[in-house]
């Protein structure tokens, strides 16, 4: 049985899209170390989505923007985002495990796992690569927006964000309902 983990990364941010990915490891999966990003330091995650991409048998990320998140809401957002990366994969899963409590609408069979990034791998690699990618696109934004830290706090509602906010106004990346 094809099994893969999807997870998102981004659901809280004041700014920049929301990112998923899709991953499907061997098994065993042979990864040490792999576990939530969240529990992971920069360089662990750095380290791991580079053994991740190498060693999964197939995986895929994709996002969707501040401008979707504010049409369809936070939400139906991250469903999308994992959708769009379900449909990357070059293999074909049986399952799909969703971190969280909502699976609906894939294509394919799908159970939600609560906290499944602590439970499944193939969930925690999931999460690695979508929070890998959005730091890195969060960091791009930092260049076309400076002043907002987005290098820092990634577009978190963090003191220092909503100084910036406070200073400067929103950008055209800041998700208007979220402020």
């Amino acid at each position: 049985m094809i099994v893969c983990g999807v997870d998102e990364a981004g659901r809280g941010p004041l700014a920049g899209p929301v990112y998923a990915a899709a991953v499907v490891l061997p098994q065993p999966c042979g990864i040490e170390g792999l576990r939530d990003s969240k529990a992971l330091t920069e360089r662990q995650r750095e380290r791991l989505f580079g053994q991740i991409t190498r060693l999964a048998l197939s995986y895929a990320v994709a996002s969707a923007s501040e401008e979707e998140i504010e049409r369809v809401n936070i939400l139906q957002a991250s469903l999308l985002a994992m959708r769009r990366a379900v449909a990357s994969l070059a293999v074909t899963p049986d399952l799909l495990l969703v971190d969280g409590s909502q699976a609906g609408g894939f294509p394919l069979p799908a159970r939600a796992v609560v906290k499944g990034d602590r439970l499944h791998p193939c969930i925690s690699a999931a999460s690695v690569l979508a929070k890998v990618t959005r730091d890195a696109h969060m960091r791009e934004a930092a260049r076309l927006y400076p002043g907002y830290g987005f290098e820092r706090h990634k577009g978190y509602g963090t003191k220092a964000h909503y100084a910036a906010l406070a200073a400067l106004g929103p950008c055209p990346i800041h998700r208007r309902s979220f402020l």
